[in-house]
């Protein structure tokens, strides 16, 4: 038998696949042939999936704490005590502190509409407690904010039309190891590929050319090249007279950044600027692909603000293959409101960061968080200040429950650990965020022992503490349809798949001075905003992996040999300053924390740059990686993050 699935990871691809079951039993996996995008392809981690779903540390049967916090000591407990102990204790947080001191905290290991982060699975369980909102701010508010200011979307071109481009700026991006599915239209169209990137990437070594600026300085270089741009008249006038609004104002900006100023802002050499900026206004269509990367720093919204500028000066949003993609997700007109019911809050809620967890378990006290509630996510993995979010869980104070597929260096920290469902045993819609596709997941076989779907699992323990409200019993199939009022259902979950019809990019002009911008406190004008940590050291980013995905398949054994141990790569005149030799052992450190790792000493990073990946995690790291180092601060905009903005010091180990 064949069922039509979806793959639910933090992924733009959001790939449709095909479980082939025998006998009750995922005997086979595959992409979905007929998929547009999958194309009938998995990427790397993901071909291993139903090796992660049979894996013998699964979590199968609701444990609770027996040893000390982060021991990982449990004992396994039935559904009923584990539903009767959580019910238990809300009720009793709740009635002395409010629900605001429970904290439902969100993850992007899944997501799902139905059982994941994209739709708050369990969140009208917590509205009707009075908890606390949660804001996903880890990935990519900030450069969605930004493109609103100047597009009044986020949603931007379409990726299947890169293969009509004739120039493509692959920036801050490396799809051959993350999101690769994009790689295949940019081949189809056969245009100039630039890779725009502080670290020389499997993509970038594919590219015609590399520039590597200093991080955190993209918005500077995209205003160099606008200058070089309007210098050489290859502007579009008619673009410009037709579709945007305050461009005197904002050419005025542009004028600022001379290629000069921008070489050294950007650490280039100037005929680099030169030579992309001449190429930029004699190519038509030129697209640009951003990812998340570029926009984890100080300045993060504000790079994508002007980034999102470029083609409007070009002209390059009006032509097919022109524009830029960020994330498609501002094209899926889905019910979202209708699916999470914040009308069942009694009261206003506060909203906690999502960044910043140890603020909120350490920090804050009207009230204090006293439950905490981990879905699909890692924070001791996936968090910033790593050793102060560690600290917040070790609370005695706090009740922790972690709903898990292994036993991550989070559920280390839990009061109660409840087995969750993956995605081959359950209902689920996804979005890509880098293509137009709803794709359906059927569920094909049965959980392995006691696993439930997180929408069982909160009906169930609305069930347990008497709660009436009827929209806390809907089915997963009646939440489907709630969602996805104004689409065809069936059509969808008979054929996998569906295209959604793409708003206009920019919504109505594209606005170079920005009202709504200026209201909240920002800069009208699209322009530059440095790094945010300049202190001393190397600037120290951290990508995603070839092999992981944050921090899912972190414990796979296979992966992880694959990966290795973890590395640190360091240019060759900053290893000689530090007498770093490649291949031993260094430390990584700055004020906030340190982690080991093997040095790579090569000019796949440019100097004053050092660069590793993310996604190990602590316990199987000697007890601490990269998130360690990086600072709990926001970026300019909605709160995002900054994990690319931290800069360390690196001493070799005996």
């Amino acid at each position: 038998m064949k069922v039509l699935g979806a793959c639910p990871l933090d992924c733009p691809d959001a790939c449709s696949w095909v479980v082939t079951v025998e006998d009750g039993v995922a005997v086979g996996l595959r992409g979905n042939k007929e998929h547009p995008v999958t194309r009938g392809a998995l990427c790397v981690k993901v071909n291993r999936y139903l090796e992660q779903v049979g894996a013998p540390d699964r979590i199968r049967y609701p444990m609770r704490r027996v040893g000390r916090k982060g021991e990982g000591r449990f004992e396994r407990i039935t559904w009923e005590q584990a539903l009767d102990e959580i019910a238990e204790r809300l009720g009793a947080i709740t009635a002395e502190f409010g629900g605001e001191a429970i904290w439902p905290f969100h993850g992007t290991g899944s997501l799902g509409y139905i059982q994941g982060q994209e739709g708050f699975s369990g969140r009208r369980f917590f509205n009707a407690l009075g908890a606390s909102l949660h804001d996903p701010t880890i990935c990519s508010v900030a450069g969605t904010a930004g493109l609103k200011y100047t597009l009044g979307t986020s949603g931007g071109m379409d990726p299947e039309d890169f293969a009509k481009s004739k120039l493509i700026l692959l920036w801050g991006t490396n799809p051959l190891s993350s999101g690769h599915h994009l790689w295949k239209f940019v081949q189809d169209s056969g245009a100039y590929l630039v890779a725009i990137d502080p670290v020389r990437s499997r993509t970038a070594e594919r590219c015609d050319e590399h520039l590597a600026p200093l991080p955190g300085t993209d918005a500077a270089l995209a205003l160099g090249l606008m200058h070089v741009i309007v210098s050489m008249g290859a502007q579009d006038d008619e673009f410009l007279a037709d579709h945007t609004v305050g461009w005197p104002e904002f050419h005025s900006r542009i004028a600022e950044f001379t290629p000069d100023r921008v070489a050294e802002i950007t650490g280039l050499d100037r005929e680099q600027i030169l030579a992309l900026g001449e190429r930029i206004a004699r190519t038509r269509p030129t697209a640009i692909r951003a990812s998340q990367g570029m926009q984890r720093h100080a300045g993060g919204g504000m790079a994508l603000r002007t980034l999102g500028c470029l083609p409007g000066v070009t002209g390059d949003w009006a032509i097919p293959g022109g524009g830029l993609h960020y994330s498609t997700s501002g094209h899926f007109q889905l019910d979202l409101p209708e699916l999470i019911r914040l009308d069942l809050l009694p009261n206003p809620v506060r909203t906690l960061s999502m960044t910043r967890l140890a603020e909120g378990l350490l920090d804050i006290d009207d009230p204090p968080v006293k439950a905490l509630f981990v879905i699909a996510a890692n924070p001791v993995g996936s968090n910033p200040q790593q050793g102060r979010v560690i600290e917040g869980l070790r609370r005695e104070d706090l009740f922790t429950v972690v709903l898990e597929h292994f036993p991550t260096d989070t559920v280390d920290y839990a009061d109660i650990v409840l087995p969750a469902t993956m995605q081959p045993e359950h209902l689920d819609v996804i979005a890509g965020y880098g293509h137009l596709y709803l794709v359906w997941n059927e569920p094909a076989v049965e959980p392995p022992g006691e696993c439930l779907p997180t929408t069982e699992t909160f009906r169930r323990l609305a069930r347990r503490m008497g709660l009436t409200e009827p929209a806390l019993y809907d089915s997963d199939e009646e939440l489907a349809r709630q969602l996805l009022k104004g689409y065809d259902l069936e059509r969808l979950r008979s054929e996998g798949y569906l295209k959604v019809e793409p708003g206009p990019v920019p919504a109505d002009k594209l606005l170079f001075v920005s009202d709504r911008a200026a209201a909240a406190g920002h800069d009208s004008l699209p322009g530059y905003t440095p790094p945010g940590d300049p202190g001393s050291g190397l600037v120290l980013i951290s990508a995603a992996s070839h092999h992981f995905l944050n921090t899912t398949f972190g414990s796979n054994p296979e992966l992880r040999r694959r990966a290795g141990d973890p590395t640190v790569t360091v240019h060759p005149d900053d290893a000689a300053a530090r007498g770093i030799v490649d291949g031993a052992p260094v430390l990584v450190a700055n004020a906030r924390g340190s982690f080991e790792a093997r040095a790579e000493v090569s000019d796949r990073v440019r100097p004053g740059v050092a660069a590793t990946t993310k996604g190990r995690w602590a316990k199987l790291s000697g007890g601490s990686t990269v998130n360690a180092t990086i600072a709990e601060r926001d970026a300019d905009f909605a709160g995002g993050a900054v994990f690319h903005d931290n800069r360390v010091e690196i001493t070799p180990r005996p």
